[in-house]
This record gives structure tokens, C-alpha cells and sequence, in this order.
């Protein structure tokens, strides 16, 4: 088939290499210039195949008021004249019951395992450079409460296939003394030696430069959509984009938060909805011991630390606001948050960055074929674990596109 695949992130360039590796003719299209220019340029880092559960769960409802009295909350809030982002809310307060929450983790646990296997076996064949570790990650916790509720996620990710450790504040610094710095804070962590990290945007870009070396794809970048020809009312025949129209046999939309837009022009809609997420950048000697060769999430202050290479990745937040704006004031609070736990790290070459995550209500991506069309194709709705699933869900599509076994239960994933 000749496949047109929209965003040029990690999950339309995993999607259109997936695609070309099964044969069929593809063009990736995007607005930007270069790979990787949304969601995918800064993210935290980590590829976090054992820790998956969603933003909804049973506990966030409750929380919710008081983060929006506080002003060093990870999730922020500003109402908008938007019946997006109301519909969006709704959605997801809805979610926020455990029914949902462990079947939504259970979903996302399979496409997790699923895309570390492909990532491997992709690297096996495109040794791409892009700081990969495997490095394992933890969890830490700062009070005993929230220790013991991870030991019951600990458990019932077991029976998902997860090998975790649950860990006292004395083997959590045995295991990384960087911590140290939380001090008495640290009430102990949950360990999971199989996770790894990497550079999202590195590996984007490296497999887009394997994608410009494959005879049957062309990449279109720097060239908008601007619509579909559907002569038939069913089938999409041409993609409208500068530069002229692109005859398709069909078409993958994988343009992160613009996809609901481009799914309106077809008569669709999609439940995804930007979440604002900030991250930090801070260069690090190679010998330096203060920062964790471990990859770290602080639990409490949702905050990520990822090594790659010669950078500290620091990651955090949720501000649902709808737009792009990198605001000073949130940089400001994470900075302040991770000098309280890294004193000693000089953040004064730090780069900020903040970039809209595309997510669903529940967490689950969409992936598989949209009733806007019936050659139209979705893998979109990752959120903040886009890098994590690149490689499953271009799999997963991949698959039911080329009419394959597929690799496993799609049902979960199916748009509505």
C-alpha cells in the first residue's frame, strides 16, 4: 500500500519505519522542519516498561482541590472557554476509579513489554546512538504511607510479568547514594532494574536519517496538511499538503496534539487533550557523583530524573491549561524543588522546555483504524509515555495494517 503517515514525533517515526519494514510504500509528512519538534524534543527520558499506571486513578479526585490551592502542586489547572478541555476533564474524572485505573495498567503494561521487545530487536538491526541505558530506575517515596500503597502496585504488577523490589531508605542510598540529599525525607523506593533511558529526541532523529536511506519512503517535511479528498464520502484518495496533493491508499494520523484538529476535518473526533509537561536539561561531567546514574522519580513532587550521557534530564508537572507557554514561574518552582534534593547541582546552565503531551482520558492510546474513514488509521494519545510505547504501538498498527497476527490484544486500544 502507499501509506501517508502525519507527525514526524516518535510515534509517526516509529510508525512509518514499522510501516516501510512490512513492505509498503510510505510518505511521512509534517509542518515542522525537523523530526522530534513537539512532545518528543525534551521529554524525561525514561522508558518506563513496569511503571505505566495512568494519571487517572482513585486517589487524584481527592487530591485535585488541594493542588489547586497550592501553588507548588505537580498538576495545575486553569479553566478555559474551551468544550475541549471540559469534555476532556470530564473524561477523565470519570476515569479516576480503580475498575479503570488497573485496566487501563494492564493494557498499558502489555503494549509496554511489548514495545521494549521491538525497541530491542530494532536496535539489533539500527544501532542507533541515542545515550541508551539500561540502568534500571526507582521510585522514591517520602513518607511511609505511600511506601506501603507502592508495595500493593508492586504486587499487582507482579502478576503482569513486573520484577520489582521494594526498598528501605538504607538500601535505596547502598543502591544510589546521589539521594542522599532528600536526607530524613526519604522514607524508602521501589527499585525495577529492568528499565532503561534514553534520549527521545537522539533516537527520533536517528531513525529518521534510517528513513531517508529507504527506497520506498519519502520524507515531506516542512509541509502542512491542509485537508483529504474523499470523493466517496468513505475513502481518503489524496492528503492536501503544501507542495501539492499526495495520492494514498491510506492514511496514519500521528500528529500527537493536532490530531483531534485533523480528525475534525473528516467528520471524527479523538479524546486527546494537550498536558502541559516541563522538563530541565542540565549538562553533567562525566565523573560527576551527585547526580543518580540511576534513573529517579520522586513520587510525591512527580518528578523525574533520567542520565543521558553527559545531561541530567529532569522532568515534571501537569498543567492542564491548553497552550504551549513555558511559564516562569513553574520553571522557577522545579528548579527550587530539585535544588531541595540535589543541593549541590548547578543548575545555572540549566535549559528549560515545555511541550504538550497528547493524552487520553485514561491513558490508553488510540491505535488502530477510525470510523472518520475507512482507510484512516490512529496512534496518537500516548501522553507522557510516548517514548516509552513508540515501538509497540508502530508495531501494533503495523500489524493490523499488513493484516498480520498481531502481536497482542488490540480490542483495549481500538478509537471509539
Amino acid at each position: 500500500m502507499h501509506i501517508t503517515v502525519i507527525g514526524a514525533g516518535v510515534i509517526g517515526v516509529t510508525s512509518a519505519y514499522f510501516l516501510a519494514r512490512q513492505g509498503h510504500d510510505v510518505v511521512l509528512v509534517d509542518a515542522c522542519t525537523e523530526p522530534a519538534q513537539g512532545a518528543s524534543q525534551a521529554n524525561g527520558g525514561q522508558l518506563s516498561y513496569s511503571y505505566v499506571a495512568p494519571l487517572a486513578g482513585p486517589g487524584v479526585l481527592s487530591s485535585v482541590p488541594g493542588w489547586l490551592l497550592r501553588g507548588d502542586a505537580p498538576l495545575r489547572w486553569r479553566p478555559a472557554l474551551d468544550p475541549a478541555q471540559w469534555r476532556w476533564c470530564l473524561r477523565f474524572a470519570l476515569a479516576c476509579n480503580g475498575a479503570t485505573s488497573l485496566a487501563a495498567t494492564a493494557s498499558l503494561q502489555a503494549l509496554a513489554y511489548l514495545s521494549r521487545d521491538m525497541l530491542h530487536a530494532l536496535l539489533e538491526q539500527e544501532p542507533l546512538d541515542f545515550a541508551h541505558v539500561r540502568s534500571g530506575k526507582l521510585i522514591a517515596y517520602r513518607d511511609a504511607a505511600s511506601l506501603d500503597k507502592a508495595r500493593r502496585q508492586v504486587a499487582f504488577q507482579a502478576q503482569l510479568g513486573a520484577e520489582q523490589q521494594v526498598l528501605d531508605a538504607a538500601a535505596t542510598l547502598r543502591l544510589e547514594p546521589a539521594l542522599a540529599g532528600m536526607g530524613a525525607s526519604l522514607a524508602g523506593a521501589v527499585h525495577t532494574p529492568s528499565e532503561e533511558a534514553g534520549d527521545c529526541r537522539l533516537f527520533t532523529e536517528g531513525l529518521y536519517e534510517r528513513l531517508q536511506h529507504m527506497g520506498n519512503v519519502q520524507c515531506r517535511l516542512g509541509t502542512a496538511v491542509r485537508g483529504f479528498d474523499r470523493p466517496d464520502g468513505r475513502r481518503i484518495s489524496a492528503v492536501r499538503a503544501d507542495g501539492g496533493a499526495i495520492a494514498t491508499d491510506a492514511v496514519v494520523l500521528a500528529a500527537g496534539t493536532a490530531t483531534p484538529a485533523l480528525l475534525r476535518q473528516l467528520g471524527g473526533d479523538a479524546p486527546i487533550y494537550p498536558l502541559k509537561g516541563y522538563s530541565l536539561t542540565v549538562p553533567v561531567a562525566p565523573d560527576d557523583k551527585s547526580v543518580p546514574a540511576i534513573s529517579v522519580t520522586d513520587y510525591q513532587r512527580r518528578i523525574v530524573y533520567a542520565r543521558l550521557g553527559n545531561v541530567l534530564r529532569i522532568a515534571a508537572m501537569v498543567d492542564i491549561d491548553g497552550t504551549p507557554d513555558l511559564v516562569p514561574e513553574r520553571v522557577a518552582l522545579l528548579k527550587r524543588q530539585v535544588r531541595e534534593s540535589f543541593p549541590v547541582l548547578d543548575l545555572s546552565r540549566a535549559r528549560a522546555w515545555a511541550g504538550q503531551r497528547p493524552a487520553t482520558p485514561t491513558g490508553v492510546p488510540l491505535i488502530g483504524r477510525s470510523r472518520a474513514a475507512d482507510n484512516l488509521w490512529l496512534n496518537a494519545g500516548q501522553g507522557a509515555l510516548g517514548f516509552t510505547l513508540a515501538c509497540g504501538s508502530a508495531a501494533l498498527l503495523a500489524a493490523q495494517m499488513s493484516s498480520l497476527p498481531l502481536p497482542l490484544d488490540a480490542r483495549d486500544f481500538l478509537p471509539h
